[in-house]
């Protein structure tokens, strides 16, 4: 199983990113995906899901209306886009599949860091 998520970066608040997660290693459509995020000192946590046919599961309070999360099953890519970004979204983000209600399938992948900050 292999993971690489891209796309973060330095933004400025209220600016945007995609974020990008690349699978293989087992079979995409089947599972449902997941973003999560782990800022400095904190617990890893969960940000939004997404069910193997395309339907939304879940959004973090606080990145609802802001944050869209979506898939691609053909190219095996899960993808979150990103507006009105704001300093706390500062972390590290992870995409994994998923198993259970929250928890995720496989290991980590290396992650993508989102920075937003003047």
């Amino acid at each position: 199983v292999r993971l690489v998520e891209s796309g973060g970066g330095l933004v400025q608040p209220g600016g945007s990113l995609r974020l990008s997660c690349a699978a293989s290693g087992f079979t995409f459509s089947d599972v449902g995906m997941s973003w999560y995020r782990q800022a400095p000192g904190k617990e890893r946590e969960l940000v939004a899901t997404i069910f193997s046919e395309g339907r939304i599961k879940y959004y973090l309070d606080s990145v609802k209306e802001r944050f869209t999360l979506s898939r691609d099953n053909d190219k095996k890519v899960l993808y979150l886009h990103m507006n009105d970004l704001k300093p706390e979204d500062t972390a590290m983000y992870y995409c994994n599949a998923l198993i259970g209600a929250r928890s995720a399938r496989y290991g980590w992948g290396q992650g993508t860091q989102v920075t937003v900050s003047q």
